[in-house]
């Protein structure tokens, strides 16, 4: 049963990909809030689907309704993290998906795009049977390739850096994701090189976590 699980919660989340990539792309909403703030950061298109950003749409339950009207059960959505309460848990926020080392999504990082004080900025898929935070790398697919070839690892902050870093032609680069960097995290990276060089941020933060 828990492979099963495990099978459907990767299932629903490529399906989620790919609904957030959809609304970005093809809806006028995801096109002028979404696609434009990528866009804004200088993000080009070959990068965004390289990455498989997208965006949340601000309906309540949009990825809800596909999902049912595809068969899926709201149960599994709700394993995945993608619904919370019969609600969508991502609404109006640009969706960075997480994938393992295999390249399946486990799990989704939302920006917000409005400064709501209310609202945290970014939101991560809770902690599910597939999504484990302290043992997860952003862009450790796109990245592991290249970690071996230059037989070094670039660790950043967030998601933002990485694609960042790809754009400008420096692949091997992975994000803890904020900054408290795990044993887990060292690890992962460990099986592909034995370097690694911590670029945080600047900031206060950033120095005490490099640290």
């Amino acid at each position: 049963a828990q492979i099963q699980l495990s099978d459907s919660l990767y299932v629903v989340n490529q399906f989620a990909q790919e609904h957030f990539s959809k609304q970005l792309f093809e809806t006028d909403y995801g096109q002028s809030v979404g696609l434009s703030y990528f866009k804004k950061r200088g993000y080009r298109e070959e990068i965004i689907q390289k990455f498989g950003l997208g965006f949340a749409n601000g309906g309540n339950n949009d990825l809800l309704q596909s999902a049912l009207q595809k068969g899926y059960e709201a149960t599994v959505l709700e394993s995945a993290g993608l619904v919370k309460n019969n609600r969508d848990f991502f609404r109006n926020r640009v969706q960075f998906p997480i994938h393992n080392v295999s390249g399946k999504v486990i799990g989704f990082g939302g920006r917000i795009l409005t400064s709501n004080k209310k609202a945290p900025k970014y939101l991560n898929t809770p902690e599910t049977d597939i999504y484990n935070k302290r043992k997860s790398l952003y862009g450790i697919y796109q990245a592991r390739k290249e970690i071996v070839k230059q037989d070094l690892c670039f660790m950043v902050e967030g998601y933002t850096d990485v694609i960042s870093l790809h754009q400008a032609g420096v692949e091997n680069v992975v994000a803890s994701s904020g900054t408290s960097l795990t044993a887990e995290q060292v690890r992962l990276v460990k099986r592909y090189a034995p370097n690694l060089t911590i670029v945080y941020d600047g900031d206060k933060a950033g120095i005490k976590a490099a640290l």
